[in-house]
Order: structure tokens, then sequence, then C-alpha cells
């Protein structure tokens, strides 16, 4: 994995070509600063939105939705609805691309984000089993599916912009900033969670507390919308996507001309994202069902986790910027591949390992998820990125992502924590695997 591979000065090189450096020969000029703020805004809401559901899938779930289970399977339940959203998520993205193209990203992105907004409050009203019996699964799972398609429908292009418009010395540092979106989202959520379950008894909190985060959601994609809109709208920014040839391509178009590279995107950010909710909602899942410390105890660490998150997300900037994007992915995957072996006796094991296993486990994921986009964006010729980052970004979601705490949790309640070590040795071997078939093919181009 030889960082020479990292850079192709021409854009035309190859299906695999790299970014291109910033034009300014009769193109507008752009602030990348200005554009990484709406990046990490917009990024942040979603994933506030996301890990909003995911805790309460394991805190709230299996008790008000699916009260005739056992805790075990009323997880697993909960997980099956939870993994809805990346299932719709590609579904999205086709039929809001096709809005773009009829009207306008303007309305796109109004559209997507207050049907996300809409769908995420509607959870907060959303009557128990007890209440309306198997109709508030139903509505919990069809909210869950517009929550997928509304989020598949907001992609603005705006990482795609940022990455054809930054130094080529600089594009490791601005290929994190999206990424930061996803700690900062999962410690909002999580501190908020703990605010709520800490200070409430175990009744109001299942009865009408966990319902607020619901609703802080809303109001964030309230301001995030109106954050974003400020920029994707402008005639400014409008010009800049169309000179970039930034286009909402068609999804059918997109799968003929580019699969190769969609498919390539995917698994090559794969030891990322499978690594992603193995640290974030599985832990939580896991401690929790076993009893072996209290949820705000882990709460606790799962907060200060982001925090390390969101360092390493930060550091990877630096170190992609000296060795390069893809081989700062393959250094992770082969971290992370290591990592997999002592997942069993970290997380199996008393509070310290536990704790250990999920601070460790988030630095990891800041320092390879920080880059996970570098290869998304820049597999693809010009023309194609727009949308070929979009799906490629789906597909990645629900291969290693989506799945993930349902397949561990249900796999190691039956034959132990081996399969936690499984999954991530699978995604970190589909990492190298990609990232090598990706060197073979630009050396043949």
């Amino acid at each position: 994995m030889s960082s020479t591979f990292e850079h192709h000065p021409d854009p035309s090189a190859g299906p695999l070509a790299q970014d291109t450096a910033p034009q300014h020969n009769g193109h507008s000029t752009v602030a990348p600063g200005e554009i990484a703020v709406g990046v990490v805004i917009g990024r942040a809401s979603e994933y506030f939105d996301f890990f909003v559901f995911g805790i309460a899938s394991v805190l709230v779930f299996p008790s008000v939705f699916f009260p005739f289970e056992n805790r075990l399977d009323g997880l697993l339940l909960s997980f099956v609805i939870f993994a809805l959203a990346f299932v719709a998520r590609p579904f999205g993205t086709a039929l809001f691309m096709s809005i773009q193209r009829r009207w306008s990203r303007g309305t796109k992105l109004t559209a997507a984000l207050f049907l996300l907004g809409s769908s995420t409050v509607g959870m907060a009203f959303l009557p128990g089993y007890d209440t309306i019996g198997g109709h508030a699964i139903a509505l919990l799972a069809i909210f869950r599916i517009l929550q997928g398609i509304a989020l598949g429908g907001s992609w603005d292009g705006l990482p795609s912009l940022l990455a054809l418009n930054t130094p080529p010395s600089r594009r490791g540092w601005y290929a994190m900033l999206g990424q930061l979106g996803a700690p900062i989202g999962f410690m909002l959520a999580s501190a908020l969670f703990l605010f709520l379950h800490a200070n409430l008894s175990s009744d109001d909190f299942l009865s009408w507390g966990w319902r607020y985060p619901f609703f802080v959601a809303f109001a964030i994609n309230v301001v995030a919308l109106f954050a974003r809109l400020r920029l994707v709208v402008t005639e400014e920014y409008t010009k800049l996507l169309e000179e970039r040839e930034l286009e909402p391509i068609g999804m059918f178009e997109m799968l003929r001309k580019q699969d190769h590279n969609i498919f390539l995107g995917a698994f090559a950010a794969l030891a990322s994202y499978a690594l992603f909710h193995l640290v974030t909602v599985f832990p939580l899942s896991w401690i929790t069902l076993g009893a072996t410390q209290s949820v705000n105890n882990v709460l606790i660490v799962q907060v200060i986790g982001a925090g390390v998150g969101i360092v390493g997300t930060i550091a990877s900037g630096f170190i992609a910027d000296r060795i390069g994007r893809r081989t700062t992915l393959g250094l992770l995957a082969i971290l992370i591949g290591i990592f997999s072996f002592f997942a069993p006796w970290l997380l199996g094991g008393q509070q310290a390992a536990q704790d250990a296993f999920i601070l460790i486990g988030f630095a990891l994921l800041g320092l390879s998820y920080g880059q996970a986009a570098g290869t998304v964006t820049s597999n693809f010729p010009i023309r194609f990125r727009y949308a070929g980052a979009a799906l490629t970004s789906d597909l990645a979601w629900l291969i290693g992502a989506a799945f993930a705490p349902l397949v561990a949790l249900s796999l190691s309640s039956k034959f132990g924590l081996g399969a936690v070590s499984l999954y991530l040795l699978s995604g970190a071997i589909c990492t190298l695997g990609a990232l090598r078939l990706n060197r073979a093919l630009e050396a043949r181009d």
C-alpha cells in the first residue's frame, strides 16, 4: 500500500482517478472553510438523529414496543427495525436525485430534511405496545424507513465540492471534516440520554423521558437545514457545483457506468463501517444485557469515547496528509484486524476491560472513519462524484454497519463474543482486499 498511488493529476486518467487540484482559471472562487462548516453541521445533525434511535433501541424499545419478549429477543427485534433505515437509504438517494433533476437542489434538501425531522419527531409521539398493540411496532418501522429515505435524500454534495476545492497537501484534513459529524452526533445523543436516565426514575424515563431526544433531534434538523441551505442554494455555490460538473446522475446510469467504482469504494471503507456500530450501539446492549455495570456508567464511558473519536478523526487528517488517505485506511484496517482478536477478552471481561474496549474502539474508529470518505469521492470521474459518493456511502453503511448490532448480538448470545472478532476481521479483510484491487486497477489504467 504505497502512498505513490495517492494522486493522479489528470482526472480523466481512469475510473479510479484521484482528486484534481483546485482550478481557478475562469471558475468561481470558494472558501473551503465555509463549505467545511456546512459539512460538519449537516453531518452532525444527521448522526444525532440516527444515534438517538440507536440508543433508544437498547434502552427503550425492548420495554416499550416489545414487552411481550424477553430482554434479548426484544433487543434483537429492535435491531431489526434499526437496520431498516440503512436498507431504505439507497432508495432515498435515487428518489431525491430525481427530485433535484426535476426541481432544484434546495427543494430536494428541504424536502429530505423535513421528512427526516418529521419522521424523527413522529417517533416521540408514538404510544407503546401496551396501548395500541402491534400497530405501535408497525408505525415505528414505517418512521424508521422514512428516516432512511430522508437520509439518502439529504446528500448535498458539499463533501465532494470540498474535496475538489482544497489544496492537494490538505486533502486528508478536509476529508475528515465531514466524518467529524459522527462522533459529535454520538456524543450529544449519549450525553442527552445520560442526563435523562440519571435524573428520572425508570418509570418516568420509559413513559416520557425518552421522547425528549427525539424532539431535540427535530429542532437540530431545523437549524441544520437553514445552515446548509445558506450554502447550497446561493448563486455562487450553485455555479461552483455546475462548473465542477457535480450532477445528480440517475441511479441506473450510475450502476451501468460506475458499478465497479461503487462497490470498490463501499468495500474499501468496510473496516471502518463494520467497527462503527460495534463500538457505539452494540457494547451498550451487551453490557446492559449482562448487567456487568450500570447504564449510566456505560453512557459516561461512551461520551468520553466519543471525545476520543473526535480527537482520532482530527488526527487522521494530519496522518493522511503525510502518508496518504488510502495508506492510512489500509494501516487502520490492519489495526482493526488486530483489535478484533482482543475484542472478546475485553468486552467479556470486568468493567475496566469493557471500558477499554469502548475507548480503544473509538480511537481506531476516529482514525479510520476520518478518511473513509476519501476513497469514496476520489474513485469517480468528476461528473459522477456527486451521485457516486452518495450511493457508495449508502452501500458501505448497508453492507458494513446496518446489521452489525443484530448479527453481533445474535451470534454472541449463542456462540460467544468470538462472533465480534469474526465480524471485525471480515471487515478488515474486505478493506485490504479492495485497496489491493484498487491499486492493481490504477496500475493497469
